[in-house]
């Protein structure tokens, strides 16, 4: 029996990769989401850094879905 371990070490290097990518562009949508507007009393305003870190949140999100629907059709095709 013979393990190839330079291929091993690379499926194991590109899984890490791929999961701290996923795991942390899941993290930046979920803090995007949770941005709330600072109330008008305190001198907030909830105006473009509100809509932009939402933007930004389904950009994330929209990525992490892709990621996995392409990681799926590796594994079906």
């Amino acid at each position: 029996m013979h393990i190839d371990w330079a291929a091993l070490g690379t499926v194991f290097g590109v899984s890490l990769v791929a999961t701290v990518a996923l795991v942390g562009l899941f993290t930046l949508g979920i803090v995007g989401l949770s941005k709330q507007p600072e109330p008008a009393a305190q001198g907030g305003s909830a105006g473009g850094s509100l809509m932009l870190a939402r933007a930004g949140a389904y950009v994330c999100f929209g990525l992490c879905a892709a990621a996995v629907a392409y990681g799926i059709y590796l594994i079906v095709a």
